[in-house]
């Protein structure tokens, strides 16, 4: 299939072939509601818990204390390691406090998070941007690890490590994906229709620290408007704007590249030893926000849909509660739960008050009577729809049994973690059964145990080290004692020569034993009496006969 619309070079009409990816769906879309109204900046929130845990990775380390004062874009947590990156005050004011609270998650646990009670002034920290041309890469990928910037497209994968052509020392291809392919989500859709130019400049930059010679960007063909735009903006630059056919998932990076390119990547392969890499629409943004202003990422666009009056994208600061963005946008009266996401890959939210974070592109505002809660789960009937609908490949009917089962191995062996959890089995299942959820499980217990087993490996290596270390202290603590022992006997023979050599044998512990009786001898000895000038006669005449009667007896035999 060949479409056109591309600009390489700029002006001329060019075809690309166009690839298709198993199954998927086509679900309704819904978006037409939230792009009525141009993208709104929410005023500043009372309060905004910041939590430091907003990416795949490590939990950075916090930089400040309660009571402290931030700027806007200071950094408040440090990456952790490599797979990591930073986390920055969203705007001024103050650190009240420095504590858990309940994270944006379907688990509804809470992790460390920074509560900043705003002052009003929005006072940015000192900002420099970046001589993109005088640094290295890889100064380029640190820069971007500690201005926070991660994947935009709902993985928050560091993006720093994604940037990083690896062995090949470049990519062929850099895809960026505007598929935007999940209902009721218009977050990339609006910023490719507002902010084009930001998109345009951060991929230019993208494309020079991966080294691309191609760079395609991907947007399905229901998005006229994001189409257009992004091809003015392109108009003169080796950038392509590929229009992709509507189907639920081609958003996902790997049903993208092989839709524009033709390459699939198989089981335990990555896009980049095929030359390949993919980023999101608001990642090429934040990354021109970091590089060319110097400035942190700090918010993002979030669509809110579904049970409100006025859906719309809205600008909304990491850490403000989505109680505030929903009430913006009137939410009704039978309103009982939000969704993070779409109704696809979308899970509630523990609360109302959860804050926004780097993941969340969209508030889905539910009431029963839009989403009615699912018909009981039925058998499965072995029907095979499911299967169709995979997109990754996969036998979701197999990987069911396994999971329900608690054959963690069995669903390992056939690809669970290649599941992009997109919905397309639950969607056509026809006995209603939540094939998501039992994924979603059994990987969780996969993990569970595999840090079991980290830890008891730890604990193992921690004991058998603990041993050794014993072990040689008691070698080292004899071997001493030998080298003292044969060191004193040397010194005793040197000494007194006359001294019998029975006393200390071959034993250490008989010479040290003959080597304390010949001190104290030698001791006594050199002892001089005292107070013995100007005694009586008698007194005198008693010492000389003892001291007599000892001579005569001859020295003392030391006792074994």
């Amino acid at each position: 299939m060949a479409l056109p619309g591309l600009h390489d070079p700029p002006g001329r009409l060019t075809l690309m072939k166009l690839f298709k990816f198993n199954g998927g769906v086509k679900p309704e879309t819904h978006k037409d509601a939230s792009t009525r109204l141009p993208i709104a900046t929410l005023p500043l929130p009372e309060r905004l818990t910041v939590p430091l845990h907003q990416s795949i990775g490590g939990t950075p380390r916090p930089l400040v204390r309660a009571g402290q004062r931030v700027l806007k874009g200071q950094r408040i947590g440090a990456a952790d390691g490599n797979v990591s990156a930073a986390i920055h005050a969203p705007t001024s004011g103050t650190i009240v406090a420095l504590e858990p609270a309940l994270m944006p998650h379907a688990s509804g646990l809470a992790a460390l998070s920074a509560v900043i009670v705003p002052d009003g002034e929005d006072a940015w920290a000192p900002v420099t941007p970046v001589d993109v041309r005088a640094l290295s890469g890889g100064e380029l990928r640190d820069y971007l690890r500690d201005a926070g910037v991660v994947g935009m497209g709902g993985a928050v994968f560091p993006s720093h490590l994604k940037l990083n052509p690896g062995r090949q020392g470049k990519v062929q291809t850099l895809i960026v994906n505007g598929a935007e392919c999940e209902p009721y989500i218009t977050c990339d859709d609006m910023l490719m229709r507002e902010r084009p130019e930001t998109v345009v400049r951060g991929t230019l930059l993208m494309a020079q620290i991966l080294g691309a010679e191609r760079v395609l960007v991907g947007i399905e063909d229901n998005k006229p408007e994001a189409v257009a735009a992004m091809e003015a903006a392109c108009r003169g630059s080796r950038i392509q704007v590929v229009p992709v056919p509507t189907r639920y998932p081609a958003g996902g990076a790997k049903q993208l590249i092989r839709v524009l390119t033709g390459i699939e990547v198989p089981h335990g392969k990555r896009s980049t030893d095929f030359g390949v890499q993919c980023f999101n629409v608001g990642t090429a943004c934040a990354v021109h926000e970091a590089l060319d202003y110097g400035r942190p990422l700090i918010s993002r666009i979030v669509t809110v849909a579904g049970n409100v009056s006025t859906p719309r994208n809205f600008e909304v600061l990491f850490g403000t509660p989505m109680s505030e963005v929903v009430r913006t946008a009137l939410p009704r009266p039978d309103t009982n739960r939000y969704l993070m996401g779409g109704p696809m890959m979308g899970f509630p939210m523990p609360g109302f008050n959860v804050p926004v974070v780097k993941a969340t592109n969209c508030i889905l505002v539910a009431s029963d009577a839009l989403f009615p809660p699912p018909p009981p789960e039925m058998p499965c009937i072995r029907c095979g729809e499911c299967a169709k609908a995979c997109p990754a490949d996969l036998a979701p009917f197999e990987l069911y049994w396994f999971a329900r089962a608690h054959n963690f191995g069995k669903a390992q062996e056939y690809h669970l973690f290649d599941c992009i959890e997109c919905g397309c089995c639950t969607y056509v299942c026809p006995s209603h059964i939540p094939l998501v959820d039992y994924y979603r499980y059994a990987k969780s217990e996969i993990w569970a145990r595999e840090r079991d087993k980290e830890a008891a490996d730890q604990a193992r290596t921690r004991f058998e080290f603990r041993n050794d270390r014993q072990e040689r202290e008691k070698r080292e603590k004899a071997e001493k004692l030998a080298a003292k022992a044969a060191e004193t006997k040397a010194r005793l023979a040197e000494t007194s020569p006359d001294a019998p050599a029975a006393t200390a044998q071959d034993d250490p512990k008989k010479a040290l034993i003959a080597a304390a009786l010949e001190r104290a001898r030698q001791q006594k000895a050199a002892v001089e009496p005292r107070n013995t000038d100007d005694l009586p006669p008698t007194v005198q005449t008693e010492i000389a006969e003892i001291d007599a009667r000892r001579q005569a007896s001859g020295p003392a035999e030391p006792s074994a």
